[in-house]
């Protein structure tokens, strides 16, 4: 039998984190100068970058891969080329402003899905290539590493902690 990730985190506190992400990334970067903004240091991301990855990865990734997980029975999702995507990612969005409320919207829908889920739901299975078969609830942790770890990236580069 395949191994099975699954989650340890309460599903309270999974989506208490994943609604506080967008608060936590204005406070964050919500004063910075379009200089700190494009700072990164060679072959890193900028802050910019990391919130329109933020941005993208919402709808591209992780609430495409929760629909799958819903809808099909058991998906084998396909794995995101980072690279590609900051190369050719779209710009026209990029302001500080929209990058935040760009989140805040996209955050806000896919809350508003996860926070609708049965009891079921949680348990339904999905297999991603790079990462293996995982439980919804497990990708939805996996969903909150993200936003923590793009959250210290941010801090990191800025010189500042991450705000609760």
């Amino acid at each position: 039998m395949t191994n099975i990730l699954q989650s340890s985190t309460d599903v309270a506190t999974l989506l208490d984190t994943l609604a506080r992400t967008p608060d936590r990334l204005a406070a964050l970067v919500g004063t910075l100068d379009e200089g700190a903004l494009n700072a990164a240091p060679d072959g890193e991301w900028s802050a910019r970058t990391v919130l329109a990855h933020i941005r993208d990865d919402e709808f591209l990734v992780m609430r495409v891969r929760l629909a799958r997980t819903l809808a099909e029975e058991h998906p084998v999702l396909t794995p995101f080329d980072e690279r590609a995507w900051a190369d050719a990612r779209w710009r026209d969005r990029d302001g500080l402003a929209q990058l935040i409320e760009d989140i805040r919207l996209q955050r806000e829908a896919s809350v508003a899905i996860v926070r609708r889920l049965p009891p079921a739901a949680w348990h339904r299975v999905a297999t991603q290539p790079e990462i293996g078969t995982f439980t919804l609830q497990w990708w939805v942790e996996h969903w909150v590493e993200h936003d923590v770890n793009h959250l210290e990236q941010i801090a990191a580069l800025l010189g500042r902690a991450v705000p609760d």
